[in-house]
């Protein structure tokens, strides 16, 4: 498998595994106080992953600025320093949040905000551009969604960003983004429990890079999530937003397991983890995905790095797990 991908039609080369800075955030919620990060982190283990996984050839970091409330693009600059040359750095804007109280205060889909989160974003990161702006808000106005479409080939022309996607799970949507020039990617939600099958139609058609946010399924494909088991009460599983599949009050769904469990064998073959077994899968469904597993230590960057040298399962393993799942 080439370990390399180009971001759609951007130029712009990134590792074909990237990594996702959602839980490097730490703890933040939503104004009612639902948990909104992955619970408590040590910024100093971020630090030490973030790095550990550039050595490892790890060269796409996806982050957002209300991830953690803006601290996530504190730690992601903070552990890049002096290579950040050597990594393409892709964040979000859209969702309003404070700082200060690490809360969730709303939605902002004008232009006016989105200037404004930029600059925001440039200063948490300590860069002078943005690789990969992506918008946050799946459910935008695509009407609205155009306008914010051509201020984004402003930013391209005043050189603040590279290229821009829109983070959503509706094709009709990131077409609306896809007529853009500079528009490289979209964002949305596939892993081996959920195909995106239009999404990745969608990305070979026009010629988008898929970034595959939620490629271990909140966890589940890790193999270390027990029926029953009870998470952190600072951890969004805890609670589990209506979005949020495979999931309930008590912990990971046990029928979601029992689909886990009945993959097991095929994506733990070649000497896989079962996490690197799911990674290979979206590798295998086309060639233009770059999946982005997030991480809290050390050992989750090496595990999820050493799946890029176990490559893609084959066109018969991809048959055999639809026919497991009955698809």
């Amino acid at each position: 498998m080439e370990t390399k991908r180009t971001l759609g039609r951007s130029g712009i080369e990134v590792s074909a595994l990237g990594f996702g800075c959602w839980a490097i955030g730490g703890e933040w919620q939503s104004a009612d106080g639902q948990p909104l990060g992955w619970g408590k982190v040590d910024d100093e283990e971020s630090v030490r992953a973030v790095r550990r996984a550039l050595d490892l050839g790890v060269t796409f970091f996806d982050t957002a600025d209300t991830y953690g409330a803006g601290h996530s693009e504190r730690v992601l600059g903070r552990a890049l320093g002096k290579r950040r040359a050597d990594v393409v750095v892709a964040t979000k804007w859209g969702n309003v949040f404070d700082e200060e109280t690490r809360t969730l205060t709303g939605a902002d889909d004008t232009p006016e905000y989105a200037r404004r989160a930029l600059t925001a974003s440039l200063r948490r990161l300590d860069t002078d551009h943005i690789d990969l702006y992506q918008l946050h808000l799946s459910d935008a106005d695509p009407a609205r969604a155009a306008e914010l479409r051509d201020l984004c080939e402003e930013f391209v022309g005043e050189g603040l960003i590279r290229a821009y996607a829109w983070s959503t799970d509706d094709p009709a949507r990131a077409a609306v983004f896809a007529r853009g020039e500079h528009c490289a990617a979209v964002q949305h939600m596939a892993n081996v429990l959920q195909d995106a099958p239009e999404m990745f139609a969608l990305c070979e058609e026009l010629g988008l890079a898929s970034i595959n946010r939620s490629p271990l399924a909140m966890g589940l494909l890790t193999g270390r999530r027990r029926s029953g088991q009870a998470l952190e009460a600072g951890d969004i599983r805890s609670r589990p937003p209506e979005w949020l599949h495979g999931f309930e009050d008590g912990g990971a769904d046990p029928r979601w397991l029992a689909r886990v469990d009945a993959l097991k064998d095929v994506l733990t073959s070649g000497g896989r983890t079962l996490g690197q077994g799911a990674l290979a899968w979206l590798w295998a469904r086309s060639p233009r995905t770059v999946p982005i597993p997030g991480f809290r230590s050390v050992a989750q960057a090496e595990q999820n790095a050493g799946a890029l040298e176990k490559g893609a399962l084959t066109s018969e393993q991809l048959t055999e797990v639809d026919r497991m799942l009955e698809r």
